[in-house]
């Protein structure tokens, strides 16, 4: 008998941003780590979270997700809550955001949120850098998706 593989843990998904692989061509994906507060952490491991205005914006040397809303965790008292709206800086490397923000300066791209999950306990961002679709785009690919769906149809009625 042979030996079993140990699989990975599959990561935790918090959430995901539906409307990114929609609006924006995806080039690249990186993934980033968040710098959080305690009750931003405990009303993620709810899963209260929402990406509708969310990107990444460059200051400085540093990348920060601005327009997640994070909702406050209820189970605190007011006074120990966060800003659900506020820019929260994400963990790269240096060589990292560098060459993310000279492709976002350079070619005119955007850096997108696109899932958020656990990985060993902490709390992982999944990042894309995409080009914007135009109305073309999006409907040839509703129009691929279609066939593609019709095609399954046939081959298990086929079965």
């Amino acid at each position: 008998m042979g030996k079993k593989k140990k699989k990975k843990p599959s990561p935790n998904t918090i959430g995901t941003n539906k409307q990114a692989r929609r609006l924006y061509e995806i080039l690249e994906t990186f993934e980033a780590g968040l710098a959080l507060r305690g009750t931003e952490v405990k009303s993620l491991r709810e899963g209260h979270v929402a990406f509708k205005d969310g990107y990444i914006s460059f200051r400085g040397n540093s990348a920060f997700l601005v327009g997640v809303h994070i909702a406050p965790y209820d189970k605190t008292g007011q006074f120990d809550q966060h800003d659900p709206e506020r820019p929260r800086q994400l963990l790269l490397h240096k060589r990292e955001i560098e060459a993310l923000q000279s492709k976002v300066d350079q070619k005119g791209l955007t850096v997108v949120p696109m899932k958020m999950y656990f990985s060993r306990g902490k709390v992982k961002l999944l990042i894309g850098l995409g080009k914007g679709k135009n109305v073309h785009s999006k409907k040839q690919d509703l129009k691929d998706k279609d066939i593609a769906r019709d095609t399954a149809r046939q081959i298990a009625a086929y079965k």
